[in-house]
């Protein structure tokens, strides 16, 4: 977006440097030395000023309104340019027309076409009755606005629709992979609900009967209150083996996750994965290694592929991931906080190494047989 943002302000500014200068080359073939150095005056401030226009213009959250500052500043310019360009060069008025073709041309980029239409014909008026004013051909004057200023307008026109384009794009990509990630957190809450949901519904339950119970058949409230103990019991049993990775993870269809939100993000994502599904006891750790990685991967920004393989060993499993997204994680894993000590106390190691632009992470988990 950097490169494509730089070629619409290079392009834009190009249209309108070409016509300011073609007024400076009008001012130079004037015999007075002071309406040159005025025009040049009248050329650079105006430049200066539709420069920084432009630039606000394709900026992401800089661009100017009709009701901004921004638009006051060319204004002002034009206004000073035509007692300053206009009587400069061989031909009285000519000058100025090429500065009327560069308003012309940036008009559409400052506002909505609906609305550029009158500041143009505006401009044309202007340099026509500059033209008139001074003596000059006013059929050449209106000639060179009319038609150098509307190629430029079509020019810049072009690019901006392309920029405009381009960033819809990126917002619907971004769009795209929260609603990944947010679907993502929502199939976890759903895993969630579904361990611990009956639990807490019966807890709640049997809580609500002892409290009925306790004033009349104490035995029989002793032995809810127990039931009760045994259910939250179980229920904190459970929450912790998920927390610790121990409880069954469908490694498969994490793989097939992360994978879908990376390429919601527009990154390349290929998976390799077993025919067969790996024990309960390696799944839990590949699965935070995985999560983990592929968050990094994501909030990198600069990745534009990614491959993940899960493989059988005979002793273990293994998870490779690479990317070209290398800039956001160190190989010492200092960006990935604990990661590594956690896969070490599950019987693991994590590996991480740069190669040809390249992020390797790899984790093994050895099982005794």
């Amino acid at each position: 977006m950097r490169q494509t943002r730089l070629c619409t302000l290079v392009s834009a500014a190009s249209g309108v440097a070409a016509c300011v200068l073609l007024a400076t080359l009008q001012l130079l073939r004037g015999p007075d030395p002071r309406w040159i150095v005025l025009g040049a005056a009248g050329c650079l401030l105006l430049a200066v000023t539709l420069a920084r226009v432009l630039y606000r213009t394709v900026t992401p959250g800089t661009a100017p309104t009709t009701a901004g500052r921004p638009l006051a500043a060319p204004v002002v310019a034009a206004v000073l340019s035509v007692p300053l360009v206009g009587p400069g060069g061989d031909t009285p008025g000519l000058a100025w027309s090429f500065v009327g073709a560069a308003l012309v041309g940036v008009a559409p980029l400052l506002l909505p076409v609906r609305y550029a239409v009158t500041p143009m014909a505006a401009t044309v008026l202007v340099s026509a009755a500059t033209a008139w004013w001074l003596g000059g051909p006013v059929r050449d004057a209106v000639t060179v606005t009319v038609v150098l200023g509307l190629s430029v307008a079509v020019w810049n026109v072009l690019h901006l629709w392309f920029w405009t384009f381009l960033g819809q794009a990126r917002e619907g990509r971004d769009a795209v992979a929260r609603l990944a990630a947010a679907e993502e957190r929502l199939r976890f809450a759903r895993e969630v609900y579904e361990l611990l949901g009956n639990h807490l519904a019966a807890i709640a339950f049997k809580a609500e009967l002892a409290s009925r119970l306790a004033p009349v058949d104490g035995a029989r409230t002793r032995n809810e209150v127990a039931e009760i103990r045994a259910l939250a019991a179980a229920a904190l049993a459970r929450m912790r083996e998920a927390v610790h990775g121990y409880h069954v993870v469908d490694l498969r269809e994490q793989v097939l996750s992360v994978a879908r939100v990376l390429r919601a993000a527009d990154v390349r994502c290929t998976v390799t994965q077993p025919r067969k599904d790996l024990p309960p006891a390696l799944t839990g750790p590949l699965v935070s290694v995985l999560r983990d990685v592929g968050a990094h991967v994501l909030r990198d920004g600069e990745a534009r592929w990614c491959t993940i393989e899960v493989a059988r060993e005979a002793d273990g499993a293994r998870l490779t991931v690479v990317s070209d997204g290398a800039d956001g994680v160190d190989t010492d894993g200092a960006v990935l906080p604990g990661l590594a000590d956690r896969l070490r106390d599950s019987g693991g190691a994590l590996r991480t190494w740069r190669e040809n632009g390249t992020l390797t992470v790899e984790a093994t988990i050895r099982v005794e047989a």
